[in-house]
């Protein structure tokens, strides 16, 4: 048919030199593809590595120097292991890789202030694979990281260094909606996570959530406020609408309630600037209110915008929120 061809190179969305996907399927990723080596970090002293944990699912691991036991002359003996912080990277769920160098550089960084092990998690992307293969992918990757929750296990660096009651996962944007999904699945999965770990809490960055009508924040940017619209329904096909779809509106009426999320405590950072600052206000308003038996604690940074701590993870305002992060998984 003529013309046919033109269609299938019709452009369905794009983001601006990041990301451009075809009516044919075709996608082209212009930033964030790029994966760099794990390493020992001279400055810090945090060393990582990669493992493969199946066929769809990768993680990069951080581990910070081992805590030192106090001397005799204190009386004091400190335990060496270290919290466990499951992080899952945004991009919208279609952008950027684990291994990338900005992800790299942040959780190096934040491994070593919160004095945390840190497992970047590695999973598919969509539209190539539309979700919910990004939640299940995470989910598989959290139940890997409990296997080693009883001190055995095939990484060391969890089942010897790990402590599991202070297992705690988190993300920004879309990194957050999916840690946000897990801590949920924990509550109802039929499955439950092996020898009885539950997770302690979790750290909701920037999340990326959308809902009905106009609000405030996303007025201030009504471009990208439409843009992370037509990126949802480019990366879930199968959606709802953000009305009503509970993965992208965790306060949808149809959404399972708040009250299941299992964990003990949330932290949500907001920034003043960012287009889904107030659907993330929002979620810690509906997780207070909705019977939750569980502690929330909002961060919101004046001054910057949606994921700022990425181009610069060692401005004031950064280490300030990650000064929270740290505090928040040690506890």
């Amino acid at each position: 048919m003529a013309g046919s061809g033109a269609s299938h190179d019709e452009i369905v969305f794009e983001m601006a030199q990041l990301i451009r996907v075809y009516k044919s399927g075709r996608v082209e990723r212009d930033f964030g593809s790029d994966p760099v080596p794990a390493s020992m970090d001279a400055a810090t002293g945090v060393a990582s590595k990669d493992l493969t944990i199946s066929p769809d699912v990768a993680v990069r691991l951080y581990l910070p120097p081992a805590a030192k036991e106090t001397g005799a002359n204190d009386g004091v003996v400190t335990s060496n292991k270290l919290p466990i912080l499951v992080y899952f990277h945004g991009g919208g769920f279609c952008l950027h890789t684990a291994f990338n160098f900005i992800f790299h550089g942040y959780l190096t960084s934040l491994a070593a202030r919160a004095r945390a092990i840190v497992v970047s998690v590695e999973y598919r992307l969509a539209p190539e694979h539309p979700l919910p293969a990004a939640y299940d992918d995470s989910w598989q990757a959290l139940r890997w990281v409990a296997s080693h929750a009883a001190g055995s296990g095939e990484e060391p660096w969890l089942a010897d260094h790990g402590d599991f009651t202070r297992l705690c996962v988190g993300g920004e944007s879309a990194g957050a909606n999916i840690a946000h999904h897990v801590a949920m699945r924990a509550g109802t999965e039929e499955l439950p996570l092996p020898h009885g770990a539950r997770i302690a809490g979790a750290v909701l960055v920037h999340p990326y959530f959308l809902g009905p009508g106009t609000v405030p924040s996303e007025e201030t940017d009504p471009a990208m406020a439409q843009s992370v619209v037509t990126m949802w329904r480019a990366v879930c096909p199968g959606t709802a609408g953000v009305d009503d779809d509970p993965w992208i509106n965790p306060l949808a009426a149809g959404a399972p309630s708040l009250r299941g999320l299992a964990c003990g405590r949330v932290l949500v950072c907001l920034a003043e600037k960012d287009v889904v600052r107030d659907r993330g206000r929002a979620y810690a308003e509906g997780l207070r209110a909705s019977g939750w038996d569980g502690e929330v604690e909002v961060l919101e940074v004046a001054g910057q915008g949606h994921c700022f701590h990425l181009a610069d993870f060692a401005c004031a305002d950064a280490v300030a929120q990650d000064d929270a992060i740290a505090r928040f998984v040690n506890l």
